[in-house]
């Protein structure tokens, strides 16, 4: 691995703030669409007969 190949820190011109380069085989721009349309079905799937009660209930005001 060469130096070339790493992260540098750059600073942040007017203030104490630094930040990090892009690692390396990254790519900047998100990726839209990446989330699993079946995880939602599953966490319902998982939840018991107590979890909308447990929703629902506030701790008492002291």
């Amino acid at each position: 691995m060469s130096p070339t190949d790493r992260q540098r820190i750059e600073r942040i011109p007017g203030s104490r703030r630094v930040k990090l380069t892009p690692a390396p085989g990254t790519d900047l721009e998100p990726v839209v669409g990446d989330e699993d349309p079946d995880a939602a079905a599953v966490a319902d799937a998982a939840s018991g007969p107590n979890d909308e009660r447990l929703k629902r209930d506030v701790p008492p005001h002291y």
